[in-house]
């Protein structure tokens, strides 16, 4: 990694005590925090670039207008990358909220005592496919007047459900009777385990095959 032959003006290391309170990241040793005198830098692009001087290491880091970050405080030296660390931690919170936006995603489902066949597979791969997607799925069956009769009947048509949804999902307790609905609620399964009953997904299409040459 080449050096460049003077420090670019306009920016100071991402040290400012302004804003500790609010740092998710305030653990992290970094600049001027880091109390090793000396330390193992990593460039930019994962080389070694063996031990420096920690004043000298976080010259060098804001020489290309970056932080020096302690990646490993345990190692004798602490190992330290040069990196944007405002930037680090923009993508790794944008990748938390990402998670818990999915996973605050509840669909629900709702079936009824004496719901038709074709209704009831309707509903059934309209979970599927919510829970290919990674939502959460609750499943609601209502009972009406004197339906509330024959509970066992709702359980059968929740239970059903399940069975057809096991490849997808697993439901994070059993069906439960809360007043006049059984609910249950559906968690999916790893990417990599899921199997798709209802549905096929799209993959592209094989390009055709080449023409043989002329002869």
């Amino acid at each position: 990694m080449a050096l460049p032959s003077s420090p670019p003006a306009g920016r100071t290391p991402y040290n400012r005590d302004n804003r500790r309170n609010n740092d998710p990241f305030a653990a992290i040793r970094r600049n001027l925090r880091i109390k090793s005198p000396q330390v193992r830098v990593i460039s930019p692009e994962g080389r070694q670039l063996g031990i420096l001087d920690t004043p000298k290491a976080i010259a060098l880091a804001m020489q290309f207008n970056l932080d020096l970050v302690e990646v490993a405080a345990a190692a004798t030296p602490p190992v330290c990358r040069i990196m944007d660390f405002g930037k680090y931690v923009y993508e790794e919170q944008k990748k938390t909220s990402h998670v818990k936006s999915t996973a605050s995603k509840i669909k629900e489902i709702e079936f009824t005592l004496r719901i038709e066949k074709g209704d009831f597979m309707t509903k059934v791969r309209h979970a599927e496919e919510f829970l290919d997607h990674g939502n959460k799925v609750k499943l609601r069956l209502k009972f009406r007047g004197r339906e509330m009769a024959h509970t066992e009947m709702g359980f059968d048509v929740m239970n059903r459900a399940l069975k057809e949804l096991e490849t997808m999902g697993l439901p994070d307790s059993p069906p439960k009777l809360n007043g006049k609905q059984i609910n249950v609620m559906l968690s999916a399964l790893p990417p990599n385990k899921r199997k798709l009953k209802f549905h096929v997904r799209e993959t592209p299409s094989a390009p055709p095959p080449a023409a043989a040459p002329a002869v």
